[in-house]
């Protein structure tokens, strides 16, 4: 899990000549960046991880804290200190109300008011559509909180993948299908927020890393208020009334961001990119998205990956992914080193780089020469 010091130069993806392409912005020919990790003295986030752990700075009591929330077994937790090496013990957060399964808190975006705002990866038992089976679906879901992330309220699912999507005979350790392992982050304009995420379909269109887009405005009502990237469109969702009067929303199906290999079910080799961690590097001012690559159905690690772009708002345009690790843990991420500034989704030049939790090195960037 451990990787010697490197650069890597990644060259990106030239605009292709189909009509899609031609919706894609020009992409620069010049490589976007270099990437070297440092050993560094060990830390462990103070609570246990089985997914990204959001990173929140908070001075509403008086002095600057870093909040960390981390998530396992379907539990979020909640960690603050001075910064990221000084953490004191995590302690359960309360989620109201509960939805069915495990909530793992994957993203926190918090406003200047003090008000944060939660994405969750909602994991929901498959009984009632594979019958016995014991594995699950994810889904998407948001929360808010006005007490630095100890309660939350749920505003609940944002996304879910529909049921013809899923796959009962998989040879999938995990999932029948779904969406969630998120990642989100507000634009510049502080516009919208983009939610890129994982997606587990039947179909090869339907798997791989998508992306959602819901309006700053509507985050305490998001309900039916995402649309989703769709060959360079972003789509909003049907809304269905049932026999109660009740409204469920139908999503359309979401384009992935990066070839998919070989699809998930098969119970053979898998060739996947999931898990994306995104942020905004100062110092190289383009975004920075760390991903996972399957090898397998049971997400065997194939490598840790970094890719760049200069926009939240065009999926199209991110990087050629670049190997940084032969194999690693899940969920590499970074959290940025400035007191009151570094988190996971802002980081200057030198960062902690974290894989499930742990973090054995900096990871540095700098603009290609």
């Amino acid at each position: 899990m451990k990787s010697c010091l490197f650069f890597a130069a990644i060259l990106l993806l030239l605009a292709g000549a189909d009509a899609g392409a031609q919706r894609r912005p020009p992409v620069p020919l010049t490589p976007p960046a270099r990437v070297r990790l440092i050993p560094a003295p060990s830390i462990r986030l103070t609570g246990d991880v089985d997914s990204s752990s959001p990173a929140v700075w908070d001075g509403s009591d008086g002095s600057p804290r870093l909040f960390v929330v981390t998530s396992t077994a379907g539990r979020p937790s909640r960690a603050s200190g001075e910064d990221v090496s000084q953490l004191g013990d995590a302690e359960p957060v309360e989620l109201e109300p509960w939805p069915i399964g495990g909530v793992w808190m994957e993203a926190v975006i918090p406003d200047v008011n003090g008000t944060w705002y939660g994405f969750f990866h909602n994991e929901v038992p498959a009984t009632e559509i594979c019958g016995d089976d014991q594995r699950v679906y994810p889904r998407i879901g948001a929360a808010r909180s006005v007490d630095q992330g100890a309660t939350w309220t749920n505003l609940g699912v944002i996304f879910e993948a529909s049921p013809d999507t899923f796959v009962c005979d998989t040879g999938n350790t995990y999932f029948v299908g779904g969406v969630g392992d998120l990642t989100a982050l507000l634009d510049a304009d502080q516009h919208d927020v983009y939610i890129y995420f994982s997606q587990y379909g039947r179909e090869v269109s339907q798997e791989g890393i998508a992306v959602l887009r819901l309006p700053w405005a509507d985050t305490d009502n998001p309900v039916g208020k995402v649309t989703v990237w769709n060959d360079g469109v972003w789509l909003p969702p049907d809304a269905i009334e049932d026999d109660t009067g009740e409204l469920h929303w139908v999503y359309p199906s979401a384009t992935p961001i990066l070839p998919t290999g070989k699809p998930w079910h098969t119970g053979e080799q898998v060739d996947q990119f999931w898990g994306p961690s995104i942020h905004w590097n100062e110092g190289l001012q383009q975004y920075v998205m760390l991903m996972n690559r399957a090898r397998d159905d049971a997400f065997s690690q194939e490598g840790i990956y970094v890719s760049f772009n200069e926009r939240l708002d065009a999926p199209a345009s991110w990087s050629t992914p670049l190997k940084i690790i032969d194999g690693g843990g899940w969920y590499p991420q970074v959290i940025g080193l400035e007191l009151s500034s570094g988190t996971d989704r802002w980081a200057a030049t030198v960062a902690r780089f974290f894989m499930s939790g742990w973090s054995d090195y900096y990871i540095e960037f700098s603009p290609a020469e």
